[in-house]
Formats: structure tokens, C-alpha cells, sequence
């Protein structure tokens, strides 16, 4: 049986205009030539999934995540982040193929999309509720390999500045994880850089942006001159779950000069 394939885009950073920049990056070109060097995968996923940050403050750059997104074939998984707009997310984002803050089930996996925002905060937090939802969710599906996904890293990322706006009730996240064995894989964006470890067994996935990136391990804020990227992950019937980060270059102030994306690949086990 073929893995279920995903492939993930996040901290867009949109503006409702056409030339928005973040940090020097044209924020809607960079992402247009993310998809563009996505469509192969795009052309076989079963799911696209907007880990947060879609727009930059500026609820007019919804319009642009429908025009790019709103004739998905497939449904497109998301959840906000610290600089979207709840209310106009929720009217922009509340028709097929988008599934806002959703579960979903696919094969032998759930996915479980969750809001860790604090308003007017750049941290987040999974209110109790959000929590509540989350045990529920992995409670009605034991037999399912499950996929959690957020807005804001629930472990340290070692760099100073960075790990003071994470998930500040990570203990009560890992404390419902760790409850449902079935839990396979957390994802998150947030961070704008590669992230890839493991905890008791469950694979910890960070994702850079498809704009600028911050630059690792730095004590204060720094930009890192890497391109946008994206992720595409492979969930496997067994709990495997395979993924790589995707490097688009492009001709961006930010960008490296690459003549093919590069790829970072761990192979999990189960």
C-alpha cells in the first residue's frame, strides 16, 4: 500500500498587495515559485497542509491563499499562527477544499491541526480546550497513526531570542501525547529553519518559511540567507513516516545560489 503523502507550506506572510516585502523577500513571488518547484509533489499528495503565519498582519493577503490554494483538488489542511487574523482567516478559509483547525482521517493516519495562538502574542499556547479537543481526537482513533500539527515549536530550538515566543505549556502537550502511543509525528512552523529530531519515539519536524528564514542557533534575531522552502512528508501504513525539506532557489535578496533545490532527508523508524 502507497504512503499517504502530504506536503507542507508555512509563515507565508502574505499581504493583500501584490509586491508585499518581509525582511527584503517579495513574500507572494517567493511563494509562487515554492509551488511551482512543488508541482510534482503537489501533483500526488493527498494533502496540502498551511502550518500558520499565511498572512502578515494584513487579512487582504487571504485573498491571494484562495486564488493559489482555493482550486485544490485535495484538501488543504490549516491553522493560524501569530501574525494571521482569526476572524477574517475563519471567513476566508471556512469553504472546501480549506478545513481550518481540523481532524482529519486518511487511511491507517489522523491528522490533528491545532491553534496554539495567543492574541497579540508572537508565543503561543494550546488553551485548555484546545488540549481537551486534542486528547478527544487521539482518544477516537487508537488504531490510527497519528500526526499532530502546530503553529509554534514545542521543544527548544537553541537559539535564545527563538525560544522565548515558543509553546509555553509544552509539558501539557507532550503530557496528552504521550497518553496515545499511537502518536507518530509532531509538525510545526514558526521557526523558519529545518528541524528534526525525536522524542520517546515521536518524530519533531520544523519547517522553514517560503519567504525569508531566521538564521539557527543565533542568541538574538538574525536572518539566515537560505531560500524559501517547503516540506513534503510520507506517512507510511506502518507509522514510518519519511520526509525532506525542499530548498527552491530563486532570485530573491535572500536566496543562495543553487542550480537545483537541495534536500534534507532523515528516515524515521517506527
Amino acid at each position: 500500500m502507497r504512503p499517504l503523502r502530504l506536503v507542507q507550506f508555512t509563515d507565508l506572510h502574505l499581504y493583500g498587495a501584490m509586491d508585499g516585502r518581509l525582511r527584503g523577500v517579495e513574500v507572494l513571488a517567493t511563494l509562487r515559485a515554492t509551488l511551482a518547484a512543488a508541482a510534482a509533489d503537489l501533483d500526488r499528495c493527498d494533502a496540502v497542509l498551511l502550518t500558520g503565519d499565511l498572512v502578515q498582519d494584513d487579512p487582504a493577503g487571504y485573498a491571494h491563499v484562495q486564488a493559489l490554494f482555493g482550486d485544490s483538488p485535495v484538501p488543504v489542511y490549516c491553522l493560524p499562527g501569530n501574525h494571521d487574523e482569526p476572524g477574517p482567516m475563519r471567513a476566508a478559509l471556512a469553504a472546501a477544499p480549506f478545513r481550518l483547525n481540523a481532524v482529519g482521517t486518511h487511511g491507517a493516519w489522523q491528522l490533528v491541526m491545532l491553534d496554539s495562538c495567543l492574541h497579540g502574542e508572537a508565543g503561543g499556547r494550546l488553551a485548555a480546550s484546545e488540549l481537551r479537543r486534542l486528547d478527544a481526537a487521539l482518544a477516537a482513533a487508537p488504531d490510527r497513526h497519528a500526526l499532530v500539527c502546530l503553529h509554534h515549536h514545542p521543544v527548544p530550538m537553541a537559539s535564545r531570542w527563538l525560544d522565548t515566543v515558543g509553546l509555553d505549556n509544552a509539558p501539557e502537550f507532550f503530557d496528552v501525547l504521550d497518553s496515545h502511543p499511537q502518536v507518530r509525528g509532531v509538525l510545526w512552523g514558526h521557526v523558519h529553519q529545518v528541524f528534526d529530531s525525536e522524542r520517546r519515539g515521536v518524530r519533531l519536524l520544523g519547517t522553514p518559511s517560503t519567504c525569508a528564514q531566521f538564521k539557527p542557533r543565533a542568541a538574538g534575531f538574525a536572518v539566515d540567507q537560505r531560500p524559501p522552502a517547503y516540506r513534503w512528508l510520507d506517512l507510511y501504513p506502518d507509522g514510518r513516516i519519511e520526509t525532506a525539506v525542499e530548498w527552491v532557489a530563486t532570485a530573491t535578496p535572500q536566496a543562495v545560489d543553487e542550480a537545483e533545490p537541495a534536500r534534507e532527508r532523515r528516515a524515521s523508524v517506527r
